[in-house]
């Protein structure tokens, strides 16, 4: 009788979660065709075989309110993950950040002695690092993609490797950056993120800094991108009539003809970074949101390229500072200075070699398949 073929339990409940696991099951695949994936996550992971019980677009949310306000939704998923753990009895759980929710499972997991692979860090370095505790109660192995990331592990003894990041596995990461003109008529990418709450505190207030900049410089053109699984319509919606916004559905079309990228906190400031695009970073969270996580978090800056660096290497603009006269000013003296953002771009490049070259999706799956190859 022939053993029956091994299975993957795998949680990514936010965008770049979906995109970096379907990588990461693609490559779980090419090694082992036979390996049955199932969990949460989005249209990335069902285009890379995954059997998706819950779709990741109903947990992404980000700050502490906003999580209040989701809680049926989460504790439902919740409960619904842990009858799916006992009645399927995977041979591995896989989790890809979101760390909130995917703790809890890995309890649930390790409860039912299924052992557990988390990739991708959650940021306790940032805040709440007392979390590392609960991390080596619970997790068996973790990849991370930052390269300071594995120092800290290592210093509170939870097994770990640095895999690299798997933006690099993607086709931007496998691009040439390629120069860009530094004077003349600009092309300003808008990157107001891909949750429904960030998008609608972003982008009004992005288009209202493109409004000034557009009365200051009327040739600049103005690029908006959709991210995957945001509707148009919510852009639109947030849109004036008749102010000459294009929306990409493409990121690539975006990075490839911008001088410079107002950006969401998050994934997407990598990805401009690794095609060496000056930018500016801005975020915003509901007040109660802000003032609790400026009294728990506890590193320089919010951005993660910046993070990278080790020294603010592009702006950021936080809370109220993110307002259309700010990020307006702060592109028109970035867009009137060329040595600036020449200066900008080298350092972006030089955090890109940081990051690693191509392969996290591979490593990632290789730690995967050495605990699958130990079960019964």
């Amino acid at each position: 009788m022939s053993r029956p073929a091994k299975s993957i339990f795998l949680i990514a409940g936010e965008a770049s979660g979906d995109l970096h696991g379907a990588n990461v099951v693609r490559a779980i695949r090419r090694m082992d065709p036979d390996i049955a994936v199932t969990g949460i996550g989005g249209a990335h992971l069902r285009d890379a075989g995954m059997e998706t019980l819950i779709d990741a677009s109903a947990l992404s949310v980000v700050g502490i309110t906003e999580v209040i306000a989701h809680l049926p939704v989460i504790f439902s998923s919740l409960a619904a993950v842990k009858r799916a753990l006992r009645e399927r009895r995977p041979d591995l759980v896989l989790l890809i950040d979101y760390p909130d929710f995917n703790l809890r499972v890995a309890r649930m997991a390790k409860g039912l002695g299924i052992p557990v692979f988390y990739y991708i860090s959650p940021q306790i370095w940032a805040w709440r690092e007392n979390r590392v505790r609960t991390i080596a109660r619970r997790i068996d192995h973790m990849a991370v993609i930052l390269p300071f990331e594995a120092d800290f592990y290592k210093k509170h003894g939870v097994p770990v490797t640095f895999v690299g990041h798997p933006l690099m596995d993607t086709p931007l990461g496998a691009e040439v950056p390629r120069e860009r003109p530094l004077e003349g008529p600009a092309v300003i990418g808008l990157l107001p993120g891909s949750r429904t709450g960030e998008i609608r505190r972003l982008l009004p207030v992005m288009i209202e800094s493109a409004r000034r900049i557009a009365e200051h410089s009327p040739a600049t053109r103005f690029l908006l991108s959709r991210a995957p699984g945001v509707e148009a319509s919510l852009l639109r919606a947030l849109l004036p009539e008749g102010f000459p916004v294009e929306i990409a559905d493409d990121l690539s079309d975006v990075f490839r003809q911008a001088a410079l990228v107002v950006a969401a906190s998050g994934t997407v400031t990598l990805q401009s970074a690794i095609q060496g695009i000056p930018m500016i970073i801005v975020y915003k969270v509901s007040p109660i949101s802000y003032r609790l996580g400026k009294w728990l978090i506890k590193v320089p800056h919010i951005g993660l390229i910046n993070l990278i660096a080790g020294r603010k290497i592009v702006p950021e603009l936080i809370q109220d500072e993110a307002d259309g006269p700010n990020i307006a000013q702060t592109a028109l003296r970035m867009l009137g200075d060329p040595l600036l953002l020449q200066t900008m771009r080298n350092d972006l490049l030089e955090a890109r070699r940081i990051l690693g070259g191509p392969g996290a999706s591979e490593r990632a799956a290789r730690i995967a398949l050495s605990f699958l190859e130990h079960r019964p």
